[in-house]
């Protein structure tokens, strides 16, 4: 009986975790280059001593591992000569080996090209310094001001991306040597995130049936208990 009650807890606390990723992901639907997260789940044999000395092959579930998906998505037209997109696999490197999709690029208050957070993007000589004109990055990253290099943004990938964690809402990190990225940079153009709103509502309502489906049995074996253990009172 008890063994029931332990199988659906787990079921009804992995789907709340589940159904807390999901509202994250909603809630950054509309967060410039934001990459949408996912859980994956493991079953196991519930232990002799644990409960019982009467296996019956049932397993417990638990959390196998969070990961989070790096896939491309649209690309919206701003014009704004410091906002880049990267069409194809990478991420624009920032100080600290951090690394972002996140394109709305500034000047910080040291004219220093920075993200939002006034982390500095890294160039091949490091940090990118812009002097005054007009800004135009090239396809390959090459930023030049009224007509004359700067440097070029470094765009790098990695061979093992699911060992990217994020370091922030927009940033990932890793220990990994990353390689140069072989694709493009577009100006004037961001990148949107990657969460589909109707697939994750679909996912959502899912959840919350199942969450639901939990409950109810959680409270059937309850109830069952308490009906066993009044009528052997009675004996």
């Amino acid at each position: 009986m008890y063994k029931g009650i332990y199988i659906a807890l787990s079921g009804a606390v992995l789907k709340h975790t589940q159904m807390e990723i999901i509202s994250q992901n909603l809630a950054n639907a509309d967060t410039i280059g934001y990459k949408k997260d996912n859980v994956s789940f493991k079953d196991y044999l519930i232990p002799q001593d644990v409960i019982s000395y009467d296996p019956d092959g049932r397993a417990m579930s638990d959390i196998s591992s969070f990961m989070t998906d790096l896939s491309g998505s649209t690309h919206i037209k701003t014009g704004n000569p410091l906002d880049i997109a990267i069409e194809g696999t990478g991420f624009v490197a920032l100080e600290g080996n951090r690394y972002t999709r996140k394109g709305d690029l500034k000047k910080d208050s040291q004219r220093y090209l920075s993200t939002q957070s006034d982390i500095k993007v890294m160039g091949n000589n490091g940090p990118i310094k812009l002097p005054e004109g007009v800004v135009q990055i090239s396809e390959s990253g090459e930023v030049s001001v009224n007509g004359e290099k700067v440097d070029s943004i470094k765009i790098m990938d990695f061979k093992k991306t699911e060992d990217l964690t994020k370091a922030g809402g927009d940033m990932f990190f890793s220990k990994e040597k990353p390689s140069e990225a072989k694709a493009i940079v577009k100006q004037g153009y961001l990148e949107k995130s990657n969460v589909g709103v109707v697939k994750e509502m679909i996912k959502m309502i899912e959840m919350v049936r199942e969450f639901e489906m939990f409950q109810k049995a959680i409270q059937c074996f309850d109830e069952a208990q308490g009906k066993a253990t009044n009528e052997m009172g009675r004996v």
